[in-house]
């Protein structure tokens, strides 16, 4: 919804003033839709559609109405597909170009100062237009729908010639295929009669009734007996499929048993396996606690060997110093 001006009491006088004199702003978007205008009856003349320019009224955008096309002798000629589509064009340009100036008066008018009214001018002016384009838009679709019926009905009249040209060929070609078909009965004709006669002779020819039943009774015997034979030899394959599968179960349970104890085996020799592992990792332990027990006690002797020789080696010193202590005492006691 666009916003409506609220007038007061108090701007009653600005208001008329307004109105009587026009806004800077709406004279600026009136000039602006005068030179939209301008330029759009411009190129409505280039196209050669003749514009109707009413007259302007003061704040409003000069308008060109759409005319409907006519040619300039006044008769209308025959549309072509080619003169269809120069037309369908020129109305979509007439149809853009009144959106382009309808969207440029509908900005032009939200600078006014009665923006609603400006709307509601623009609108009523692009409806005329938009009418006349349209009526316009109905003309060349009757054109286009008529030349269409014109060119079925052609058409049609072109294939009933072109039908009753073909009659006498037809009609010939009709004389052909009946002689075809009677030749085809009188032929099916005579192939019955042969098949008739050929049947004829085979019933004659062919041996009595109780030859035949003696034969059919020698069939059927043979064939009974050979389905005693089938159902014996069935009866044997069947025998035979059964013990070659209880065999196949005997065999497959007595090789789950053995896996089962091959399997008991495995776990018995892998846990004697980790026996002998641990108990040889014991033996080596113990063999290598003992051997460093040696060691020791022959780290011990010998250092208590070591010690015992100091030791004498000391006391053998110390006996050494004694003799010659006891010696000097000798040599110096005779001489006092």
């Amino acid at each position: 919804m666009f916003n409506r001006p609220i007038l007061k009491p108090a701007c009653a006088f600005v208001a008329v003033w307004l109105i009587c004199a026009g806004t800077p702003a709406q004279a600026a978007g009136d000039a602006a839709s005068s030179t939209v205008t301008g330029q759009s009856a411009t190129g409505q003349a280039a196209m050669g559609q003749p514009g109707t320019s009413q007259p302007a009224q003061p704040g409003t955008a000069q308008r060109v109405v759409a005319q409907p096309y006519m040619p300039a002798s006044g008769a209308r000629p025959v549309s072509t597909a080619a003169d269809n589509d120069a037309r369908q064009q020129r109305i979509n340009a007439l149809t853009d170009d009144l959106n382009y100036r309808y969207a440029v008066e509908q900005h032009n008018c939200y600078s006014t100062f009665f923006v609603n009214h400006c709307l509601d001018k623009s609108r009523d002016a692009m409806r005329v237009e938009r009418a006349a384009i349209r009526s316009q838009q109905l003309e060349l679709d009757d054109e286009i729908r008529a030349d269409r019926a014109s060119e079925r009905n052609e058409n049609a009249a072109i294939k009933a010639a072109q039908n009753q040209a073909d009659a006498p060929q037809r009609a010939l070609n009709e004389q052909a295929n009946q002689k075809q078909y009677d030749d085809r009965q009188r032929q099916a004709q005579l192939d019955q009669a042969q098949r008739d006669a050929q049947a004829s002779q085979r019933a004659a020819s062919a041996p009595s009734d109780a030859e035949h039943d003696a034969e059919m009774q020698r069939k059927l015997d043979a064939a009974r007996q050979q389905g005693v034979i089938d159902a014996q030899q069935r009866a044997s394959n069947q025998a035979a499929y059964a013990q070659k599968q209880a065999d196949y179960q005997a065999k497959l349970k007595q090789a789950q048993d053995n896996a089962s104890a091959d399997a008991q085996q495995h776990a018995e020799n892998a846990q004697k396996f980790t026996e002998k592992q641990q108990a040889a990792a014991q033996h080596k332990a113990d063999v290598e606690q003992r051997q460093k027990q040696a060691a020791d006690k022959a780290a011990d002797k010998q250092r208590q060997q070591d010690e015992q020789l100091k030791q004498q080696q000391q006391q053998q010193q110390q006996q050494q110093q004694q003799q010659q202590q006891q010696q000097q005492q000798q040599q110096q006691n005779p001489q006092k």
